[in-house]
């Protein structure tokens, strides 16, 4: 132990590279130039110059003029933007739960070994690359409360008075959350890469152990999963608490405002009534939402992310 113990290099110090190491390490560098050229011109000048924006009142008609924090204490006041954080916050959990579970019971299905296996899996697929003002009139039509496919099904079903979604304030948000699962496929893809790159050596200990299927996908598969469900919760909340293009093309924000979201609330600032300092304030907004919530991801997934190989797990 003390052999090993020495040969591990003190922390804080970078151990010395080798002629190889270094060649990886330029090659890496090299790499990513191309990225880093690309978000140093076009990503960090837009927000560098959203947030000096921010402590602005421009009304792109004239020249912006400094108001300090005036637009940041405006959004503590604003009652749509309280609106709009809860419904941005009740899409974000409602789509990412469903998205996360259809997407892994599909995967969990699709990697059974049966007949026309491959064509199942485009099938399920092909949704999640169709463009979403397509998608977005697709759903109009299959939620239209008169003539609309799943409407027409409940009445089949025997419900008398189905709800009437897009134009009932409490049925919006639940029918844009239902319509989300339509991109399942995407990560239904990488959970099945994940699922086919669990060792099966693992099942056959667990089934020696007299372990059921229940008790392997609880104690195996899940636990192998873990990480790929955590970054599929991350990349998914991140996308949905960003959600503008197919809500506006929807419902605009209605009925009652039922279906406001931030997104949509800082185009209309910006776009609409040409306030383009408090939209930079409410991108912020956002901003630091989303980054609060990824923060809270990673605090709990100490708790139940698996990660193969590290002791240092509790």
């Amino acid at each position: 132990m003390q052999g090993v113990q020495s040969a591990v290099p003190p922390r804080g110090k970078r151990q010395k590279l080798g002629w190889q190491a270094r060649r990886e390490e330029r090659e890496f560098y090299l790499f990513i130039s191309p990225w880093i050229v690309g978000f140093i011109l076009f990503g960090a000048g837009p927000i560098i110059g959203s947030l000096l924006l921010s402590f602005t009142e421009w009304s792109l008609l004239e020249p912006p003029k400094w108001v300090g924090l005036a637009n940041f204490k405006l959004l503590l006041s604003d009652q749509f933007v309280k609106i709009a954080l809860f419904n941005t916050v009740y899409y974000g959990l409602g789509s990412v739960i469903l998205g996360v579970t259809v997407s892994f019971l599909l995967a969990l299905l699709l990697n059974q070994k049966v007949f026309g296996q491959a064509l199942f899996r485009t099938v399920f697929y092909l949704p999640s690359v169709v463009s979403g003002i397509a998608v977005a009139l697709l759903w109009i039509n299959i939620f239209n409360p008169d003539f609309g496919l799943l409407n027409q099904v409940l009445r089949t079903l025997g419900v008398q008075n189905p709800p009437g979604w897009l134009v009932s304030p409490q049925w919006a948000m639940p029918a844009l959350i239902l319509m989300s699962v339509w991109s399942a496929g995407g990560s239904m893809v990488i959970y099945l890469a994940g699922l086919q790159s669990i060792p099966e050596h693992l099942y056959e200990a667990a089934a020696i152990d007299g372990a059921g299927p229940w008790s392997q996908f609880w104690n195996v598969t899940v636990p192998m999963m873990s990480p790929i469900i955590f970054y599929n919760l991350i990349v998914g909340f991140i996308t949905s608490l960003q959600a503008f293009v197919q809500i506006f093309v929807m419902t605009n924000g209605g009925p009652a405002n039922a279906t406001l979201v931030i997104g949509l609330y800082l185009y209309r600032n910006a776009f609409e009534f040409f306030k383009m300092g408090y939209a930079s304030a409410i991108s912020w907004v956002l901003f630091v939402v989303i980054i609060a919530i990824t923060i809270c991801q990673f605090i709990l997934a100490r708790r139940w992310v698996y990660y193969e190989g590290d002791l240092t797990r509790s």
